[in-house]
């Protein structure tokens, strides 16, 4: 938890101890949930379901599953969704977003998740169609849902459903400011969002300086840091990019020079986003949210510093 007073902040700073380390010793509860996303073959598909075994004994929060752009993924996101509410003890929060989609066509997914038992959907306004992605020019259809507050209103007014909603802690690539993206997170949550997750980030002052900010201003929802244990640099690199995401020099220092060597920069992958959970961890977070990229090891290798364990038979 956060330093309650002068003498535990300086404790920290003295201690001989890193955060990974002082993380051992923490005994608050630590609740995580992680993102996976539906497989487009046979091989992806037994990956995916060899991970999601692999984290369900964690017993996480939730578990999400991702939507593509414009419903191109609806029907094996909705079969990744079903399947794991039948044969896993899992909460499944559905994404669901509005690019290219009638009010209509969203509305019948809504609708449809409902029936199947899903309580949870994460709602977002989602990327441009084509090949420009997020950044990239997005206009939205005349009879479509706008944005992720519409979307999110819909989806409230329908009723039974926990609303997860994104935050951009360095700014959305298409806002003009961090302030206005605050506004947005507050229309979100007028609408009906009950938590957020942030888009990965490394840079932890610049997420604490967010957070600092969207207190500030009156959002009280939880704030969930989403944590990508990335060990590919050249695809994260592309993901930044995209996304707004800065890659501090450090980071790219760690890789340098590591392309053919894939085990090197998995043990790096596991050890900076285990630092960035145990430092987050000091400062009062006690939720993660893990963009699992269907790979279950780093992020039990994490969990396991935050204190998560698997659920003992004999308890």
């Amino acid at each position: 938890m956060a330093p309650s007073s002068l003498a535990e902040a300086r404790a920290l700073l003295l201690s001989p101890l890193g955060p990974v380390a002082r993380a051992g010793s923490n005994q608050n509860a630590v609740n995580v949930s992680f993102e996976f996303f539906p497989p487009k073959s046979d091989e992806a598909e037994a990956n995916l379901w060899s991970a999601i075994r692999r984290l369900e004994p964690l017993n996480p929060a939730f578990v999400s599953v991702t939507y593509g752009a414009g419903g191109s993924t609806r029907e094996r996101t909705h079969r990744t969704v079903q399947r794991i509410i039948s044969e896993t003890t899992l909460r499944p929060a559905a994404h669901l977003t509005c690019v290219e989609a009638s009010r209509a066509e969203v509305d019948e997914v809504i609708e449809g998740y409902k029936a199947i038992g899903v309580d949870h959907i994460v709602a977002l306004r989602g990327d441009p169609p084509g090949g420009d992605g997020i950044g990239g020019a997005y206009v939205p259809r005349t009879d479509g849902y706008a944005n992720a507050t519409e979307l999110s209103r819909a989806i409230n007014s329908v009723g039974g459903f926990d609303i997860t909603v994104g935050a951009y802690p360095e700014k959305h690539p298409e806002s003009p400011s961090i302030d206005h993206d605050i506004d947005v997170l507050k229309a979100k949550v007028d609408a009906g969002a009950t938590r957020a997750v942030s888009q990965f980030f490394f840079d932890i002052e610049a997420f604490l300086r967010f957070r600092d900010r969207v207190r500030a201003a009156g959002v009280t929802i939880p704030l969930i840091p989403g944590i990508m244990p990335v060990s590919n640099f050249k695809g994260l690199s592309r993901m930044s990019a995209a996304c707004g995401a800065a890659i501090p020099d450090w980071l790219a220092a760690h890789f340098d020079g590591l392309d053919d060597d894939p085990e090197t920069r998995k043990l790096l992958a596991a050890s900076i986003a285990a630092e960035t959970c145990a430092r987050l961890q000091e400062e009062g977070f006690s939720d993660f949210h893990f963009y699992t990229l269907n790979r279950a090891e780093l992020v039990y290798a994490i969990c396991r510093v935050l204190g998560v364990r698997e659920a003992r038979a004999d308890a």
